[in-house]
């Protein structure tokens, strides 16, 4: 098993009452629960800040696409781009 910190958290009483209904229905303990959410939370981040740092790159480095790449991709997808 691979090693584990401890965190505490404050959560309002209504969500609480909700992990607490969330872990029996799926007789997970509310800590795993917790941590998937922090997981998927920091996971989902770390990506978008990827993406929005490749992008300004990308912007510094004037790579654009031109007029007739991008209507290309709306003629593929059957969009007027006009």
């Amino acid at each position: 098993m691979s090693q584990s910190t401890t965190m505490t958290i404050r959560l309002e009483p209504e969500l609480k009452s909700r992990l607490d209904k969330l872990s029996a229905a799926t007789h997970r303990s509310k800590s795993f629960l917790a941590a998937e959410a922090v997981r998927e939370f920091v996971e989902i981040n770390e990506w978008q800040i990827q993406e929005i740092e490749n992008a300004i790159k990308e912007t510094n480095a004037d790579d654009f696409s031109t007029d007739q790449e991008v209507q290309a991709v709306f003629n593929k997808w059957g969009v007027n781009g006009d």
